[in-house]
């Protein structure tokens, strides 16, 4: 009887054992799917397939092509589960999830935005937009480009810091050349025809140098061809090097009286933005009032002297295009008028306003502004000067011409603004203008007074 019972315990708890392992198996896990609308993806399942189940077949169609193959068909986005029962008995739970085919979109924005940095995600109806953007502007058009693709974009994007804005330093010399003396000294500038290369001014005035690292090629006329050039007994510039900028000519004919040096103003503002300089002063001009102050002078003032104003840009290649407008106005006496007791000279002005385009650190010249003058003068004795018929004799008059040219030069450079945690920029004075002044040490005794 014992023994019966025995066997009967053990017989039961196996089945017990066979019944969850069963119900184990039945119950197998959810597995995660992921597809596209209009897209089609096979499961390969372990056991022969009895029957399969989807709890909504307008968004996933689900059918059986083999007994262990089955093939599933994105129709809308959304999210379904699928059920698969095999012949043992076994069942699997699938939730597959359904999205748009964001391929396109992405291809869009790649091609839209080549440098920057996006993640598009969709969750039903909508999408996500994640990543670094380097703008707001940039993160606006992206989600403008998303909108057709589903009802609702969440714009997740990130802007990067703007970097700090490109400077740009202008170097600029006013300068003024006396034709007159010029003709005497025989300056001439000769022009190579090669762009940016220079040519080189001769004066013969000067003595010969030996400056054997000033030499260089210059462009020739035809293909190919080139010209050598060094300093000896003449005074050639490279007109358009850097680092020369006309440094040997200016004081060569700063020397000879020929060549003054207005201004020599450095003009800093960053990309795209205009600045100006000006350096003169400001002359009063009487001005006659009507209407119920008919009769009343009010005094207003106007501007002179040099000044010049730039807006420079940097292109995609580097370079610095600008719209430069350089003016020089000085006070002609010459050309003034009488107004009420008030003497009102005129303004002599030359001015430009001009586009250009050149690397960093390229010069240009602007030249050619020409002012030719006439005056007369007349000296004389006093009393006999005035006396009627011999008072010819005892005065004399001179008419003199004058003629100065305006030149402009202009050396643009690429400046960046000093980070947190850069080094100082420090200023190497001289050792003769630093003198040391010698301080006596002395060691005092506090005990004593």
């Amino acid at each position: 009887m014992n023994r019966k019972v025995a066997v009967f315990a053990t017989a039961f708890r196996l089945s017990v054992f066979a019944l969850v392992s069963l119900v184990t198996v039945a119950q197998s896990g959810p597995e995660d799917l992921r597809l596209t609308v209009g897209k089609s993806i096979v499961i390969d399942y372990p056991a022969d397939i009895a029957r399969i189940s989807t709890s909504n077949a307008d968004i996933v169609d689900a059918s059986p092509v083999t007994t262990r193959e089955i093939l599933l068909h994105g129709k809308s986005y959304g999210t379904v589960t699928l059920v698969v029962w095999s012949k043992t008995g076994q069942r699997n739970f699938y939730n597959i999830t359904v999205e748009q085919n964001l391929e396109s979109l992405r291809k869009l924005l790649k091609e839209t935005f080549p440098r920057e940095e996006f993640h598009v995600q969709s969750s039903r109806d909508s999408l996500s937009l994640t990543g670094h953007v380097s703008s707001k502007d940039v993160a606006e058009r992206a989600t403008a480009l998303a909108t057709p693709f589903a009802k609702t974009v969440v714009n997740s994007l990130q802007v990067n810091a703007p970097p700090p804005d490109k400077q740009i330093l202008l170097r600029v010399k006013f300068a003024e050349l006396d034709r007159s003396m010029a003709n005497q000294f025989a300056v001439n500038l000769l022009s190579t025809g090669a762009g940016n290369t220079p040519g080189s001014i001769t004066t013969g005035q000067f003595p010969s140098a030996s400056a054997t690292d000033l030499s260089g090629t210059i462009g020739g006329k035809a293909a190919g061809t080139t010209t050598k050039f060094t300093i000896s007994d003449a005074l050639n510039i490279l007109a358009f090097r850097p680092d020369l900028n006309f440094g040997v000519l200016i004081k060569a004919l700063q020397s000879k009286s020929v060549l003054q040096i207005l201004a020599e103003p450095n003009l800093v503002t960053t990309n795209g933005k205009e600045a100006s300089f000006v350096v003169g002063g400001e002359f009063p001009v009487p001005v006659l009032q009507g209407g119920a102050n008919s009769g009343s002078v009010t005094i207003q003032f106007r501007e002179f002297g040099v000044r010049l104003s730039f807006n420079p840009l940097i292109t995609e290649n580097g370079n610095i295009r600008m719209h430069v407008k350089p003016e020089v106005s000085t006070l002609d006496y010459a050309n003034a008028v009488t107004f009420n007791g008030f003497t009102i000279p005129a303004l002599s002005t030359r001015k430009m306003d001009t586009d250009i385009e050149l690397g960093e650190g390229q010069s240009f010249v602007i030249a050619g502004l020409i002012d030719n003058r006439f005056t007369e003068s007349m000296s004389k004795i006093p009393g006999l000067a005035d006396l009627p018929i011999f008072g010819t004799l005892f005065k004399s008059k001179n008419l003199n011409k004058s003629s100065t040219e305006l030149i402009v030069m202009v050396t643009p450079e690429i400046t960046m603004p000093l980070q947190p945690g850069d080094p100082k920029p420090s200023i190497d004075m001289p050792g003769k203008f630093i003198s040391l002044v010698p301080m006596d040490t002395k060691t005092v005794d506090a005990g004593k007074k």
